[in-house]
C-alpha cells in the first residue's frame, strides 16, 4: 500500500503566492511534474511508481510489464539505459502510455484540497484541477491577489495616453523573469490591452492574461510530425517563434494543451528567444520527448467585473474569454455569431447530459450535432445544434476533439460549465442554424496586390532564366505544387528536381523555386491543374525557356539549410519530397509584391471593445521601413473570433489606405479610430510545418 510521504506544504495559504503554487495540484514542489496529492485511501500497489513510490502520473508501461509515472522515467533514462526493476535494456521510445483503464483508476482517486484550513473538499484526482481554478476560496483569493498587483492604474494608463508603443506588450508581465529579454517594450507593438475612450463609464479592460506553461509532446516515432505551423524567428520582423495553427488530427491536436498564438519559448531548455526560423524548425524536430515551455495568452479581464451575481455565466480561468458588449452581454458584435455560457446541472455524476458531438470536415474543433429527446440539455434548452463548442469546464477545446470533449464530460462533477459560439442566424433560418454557417467568401476577395513595397530586411529575391534544347520527349524532370485555387492562394512553386530530367544537368533551377513563366506563358496567375496542363504543352516542344524567382535570405543558417535540402540522396527525393515538401515561411517573405496576392478581412466590434490584435513593423531607425505583422490574436476578441486572421499574416492597408511608408505613429490612431468596423487587407503565407 502506498499513501503519501511528502510534508503537507499548502494545508495553510500563509506564504503561498500565485506564482510559486502549482496550478494543477494546488501545491508547491521542485520539477514540472512533480505534483503532490493527498489522497485519502491507501493506494493499491499496482497503481504506484516503482522510483517514486507514489501513485502514477501521466503512467508509462514498458515493454518488459513495468509501469513508471512518464516523468520519473523520461529522468532515470537520461542517465540510465535499463529498466529501474530487471534492469533490462530500454529506451523512451518503447514505451507507450498505459491502458485508458488504467488512467481512469487512477484519475479516481479520491484527494482532498490542499488548502485543508480553509477549504475541505474531498474530490476525485482528476477533478482537482477544475475544482481550484472554479471553486477553491483559497485559490481565488491568490490569483485575484496577482492580478491587482501587476494590473496598473487608471491614472497610470491615462498618464501613457499617445505612448502605446512604450507601454509594452501587456502579455510580458506574465513571463518568467529568466526571460528578461521579454521584458522590454518592443517596437511597432500596439498593445491591444488598451482601448482609450473619452466616456468615463466605459468598461475598462485590465491587462492581458497571459500564463507561461510548460507542454510535454512525445512522438510515438520519430518521424511524427507535431502538427504545428510556426512564424517568426529572430530574423524576422515578429522576433519570437509563434505558432500560426495547430493541423488538425496531428499529435499537437490530440493532446490539446497547445493553441494558435502561443509564444514558444524554450525547447527542451533550448531558448528559441534569439534563434532564427530554420535554427527553430530544428530545435522543434528533435525526436521523441519534447518539452515546450509557451506563453499563452487567455484573453482580456474586465476590471471591477462582478460575476459573483451570476454564477452560471462565469467562466474559469484558461477558458476562452468572450467578446462583451456595453451591457455586459457575452455577444461577439459581428457575423461569427454569439458566445454563450451555459451550465448544465446532474442530478448524480454518471448521469449522461444526452449530447451527440461531432468534428467537420471544413473546420477545427467540436460541434454539437443533437441533443438526445428527453436528455439533460434537451431539458435544460440552451444548447443547440451546430453550437461550437470553445471550452467545457475551463479545457479549451477550440482545435479539440469529441473524444476529450467527452472525456472532460465524464470526468466532471454534478456541474458541467459549456462555453459555445452559436452561429448568426438569418431571418429564415427558423432556429435550426443551418443558414448561420459563414457563406463561402467570394472569389474576388482573392487579387493580385496593387500595394508596391520592399520585402523585410534581410529577404529578396532573384530572377533566373534557363532556355535549353531537348528531345520532344525528354521530360524537364520537375514536381510541383501550390496554384492560386489552393488554400493559401500560392504562385506555382518546384517541390523537386528529379535526377531523370534535363534541369537537374543544368543545375540552375532549385527546389523551391517559384515558376514564372515557360516559353513566354505567364504561370503566376494559374490554378494547379492549369499549371500542369500548361508545363505538359510547353515541354512538347523542343526549345523550352523557364522564368523562375528565387528567394534569399541573409541568415546564412537558412540558406545552408536550403542547401542541405537541395542535396538530398536522389532516392529520398523521389520518394517523399515531391509529394510533401513545402517551403519555410520564411522562403515566401522575399517574394516581390506582383506575387503577393490579397484578401479583405472586415472586422466589427463595439466602441469599448480592441480590435483583438497586436502588429510589429513600420519604419525602425535600426531596420529601415519594415511590413506590419500581426504578431498575436488575443483570445475573446473580434480577431480571435472572426477567424480568418491569422498570427504572421502581413498588412499591406487598412480600409483601403496603404501601409507602405507608415510608422507605428501614423498606424496606431489609424486602427484607433475605426470604432465599429475595420478593413484589414491582409497577405498571408502558411507558416512552416513541424
Amino acid at each position: 500500500m502506498a499513501t503519501t510521504t511528502e510534508t503537507k506544504v499548502s494545508g495553510s495559504s500563509a506564504g503561498l503566492s500565485w506564482a510559486r503554487v502549482c496550478k494543477e495540484c494546488g501545491q508547491q514542489h521542485e520539477g514540472p511534474d512533480s505534483h503532490l496529492y493527498e489522497y485519502q485511501d491507501e493506494v493499491d500497489d499496482e497503481l504506484v511508481c516503482h522510483i517514486c513510490l507514489q501513485p502514477l502520473l501521466r503512467p508509462m508501461d514498458t515493454p518488459c510489464g513495468h509501469t513508471y509515472c512518464f516523468h520519473c522515467l523520461s529522468n532515470f533514462l537520461k542517465e540510465q539505459d535499463f529498466c529501474p526493476v530487471d534492469r533490462q535494456r530500454l529506451q523512451l521510445h518503447q514505451c507507450r502510455p498505459s491502458s485508458l483503464l488504467v488512467r481512469n483508476l487512477l484519475d479516481k482517486l479520491v484527494v482532498t484540497c490542499p488548502h485543508s484550513a480553509e477549504c475541505q473538499q474531498q474530490m476525485q484526482r482528476c477533478e482537482l484541477q477544475p475544482h481550484l481554478h472554479n471553486r477553491c476560496p483559497v485559490f481565488k483569493r491568490l490569483r485575484e491577489e496577482a492580478e491587482k498587483r501587476k494590473r496598473p492604474s487608471w491614472n497610470e494608463l491615462k498618464g501613457r495616453k499617445g505612448d502605446v508603443e512604450s507601454s509594452g506588450d501587456a502579455k510580458h508581465s506574465a513571463t518568467p523573469s529568466r526571460n528578461h529579454t521579454r521584458d522590454q517594450p518592443e517596437p511597432g507593438l500596439i498593445n491591444p490591452a488598451f482601448e482609450e475612450s473619452e466616456e468615463d463609464n466605459t468598461p475598462l479592460r485590465s491587462s492581458l492574461v497571459a500564463e507561461a506553461n510548460v507542454v510535454e509532446l512525445f512522438r510515438d516515432e520519430p518521424e511524427e510530425e507535431l502538427g504545428l505551423r510556426i512564424v517568426g524567428g529572430k530574423d524576422t520582423p515578429l522576433g519570437n517563434i509563434v505558432i500560426q495553427e495547430i493541423v488538425r488530427d496531428s499529435l499537437a491536436a490530440r493532446d490539446g494543451r497547445l493553441a494558435p498564438g502561443d509564444h514558444i519559448l524554450e525547447v527542451n531548455d533550448v531558448s528559441l528567444a534569439a534563434v532564427p526560423h530554420s535554427r527553430a524548425i530544428a530545435v522543434l524536430q528533435q525526436p521523441s520527448l519534447l518539452r515546450l515551455t509557451v506563453m499563452q495568452e487567455k484573453g482580456f479581464k474586465i476590471r471591477d467585473q462582478r460575476s459573483d451575481h451570476h454564477p452560471s455565466t462565469s467562466s474559469a480561468p484558461g477558458a476562452p474569454q468572450p467578446s462583451l458588449g456595453p451591457h455586459g452581454n457575452a455577444a461577439s458584435s459581428h457575423n461569427p455569431g454569439t458566445v454563450l455560457q451555459v451550465t448544465l446541472m446532474k442530478s448524480q455524476r454518471t448521469e449522461p447530459l444526452g449530447i451527440k458531438l461531432i468534428r467537420k470536415s471544413d473546420e477545427s474543433g467540436v460541434f454539437i450535432l443533437d441533443l438526445l429527446s428527453g436528455g439533460l440539455a434537451a431539458k435544460d434548452g440552451k444548447l443547440r445544434n451546430n453550437d461550437k463548442v470553445l471550452a467545457i469546464n475551463g479545457h479549451d477545446l477550440r482545435h479539440g476533439t469529441p473524444e476529450s470533449a467527452a472525456q472532460i464530460i465524464q470526468g466532471s462533477e454534478v456541474r458541467v460549465n459549456f462555453v459555445v459560439m452559436r452561429p448568426a442566424e438569418a431571418p429564415d433560418d427558423g432556429g435550426s442554424g443551418r443558414a448561420a454557417r459563414r457563406a463561402p467568401e467570394p472569389q474576388y476577395f482573392r487579387r493580385r496586390s496593387t500595394y508596391m513595397k520592399d520585402p523585410p530586411g534581410g529577404f529578396s529575391s532573384q530572377e533566373k532564366t534557363v532556355s535549353l534544347k531537348k528531345e520532344p520527349r525528354l521530360s524537364l524532370g520537375i514536381t510541383i505544387a501550390g496554384g492560386r485555387d489552393c488554400r493559401s492562394r500560392l504562385p506555382v512553386y518546384i517541390t523537386s528536381v528529379q535526377p531523370i530530367g534535363c534541369l537537374h544537368r543544368d543545375g540552375t533551377i532549385k527546389r523551391g523555386d517559384v515558376l514564372l513563366s515557360i516559353n513566354g506563358v505567364d504561370l503566376t496567375q494559374l490554378t494547379y491543374n492549369e499549371a500542369v496542363s500548361a508545363l505538359k504543352a510547353q515541354t512538347a516542344q523542343s526549345q523550352v525557356v523557364l522564368r523562375v524567382i528565387q528567394t534569399l535570405s541573409e541568415d546564412p543558417e537558412d540558406d545552408a539549410d536550403a542547401a542541405n535540402k537541395d542535396e538530398l540522396d536522389p532516392a529520398d527525393d523521389l520518394r517523399d519530397d515531391g509529394l510533401n515538401w513545402t517551403p519555410l515561411w520564411t522562403r515566401w517573405l522575399g517574394l516581390p509584391s506582383h506575387m503577393h496576392w490579397c484578401r479583405d478581412i472586415v472586422l466589427h466590434k463595439t466602441n469599448s471593445e480592441s480590435w483583438g490584435f497586436s502588429i510589429v513593423g513600420g519604419y525602425e531607425e535600426s531596420h529601415g521601413q519594415q511590413p506590419f505583422f500581426i504578431k498575436t490574436i488575443v483570445p475573446g476578441t473580434p480577431a480571435h473570433f472572426d477567424g480568418r486572421l491569422k498570427c504572421g499574416d502581413e498588412i499591406v492597408a487598412v480600409n483601403g489606405a496603404t501601409t507602405v511608408g507608415m510608422n507605428n505613429s501614423s498606424l496606431i490612431p489609424m486602427l484607433k479610430l475605426q470604432k465599429n468596423k475595420v478593413t484589414l487587407t491582409v497577405v498571408s503565407w502558411p507558416g512552416s510545418l513541424v
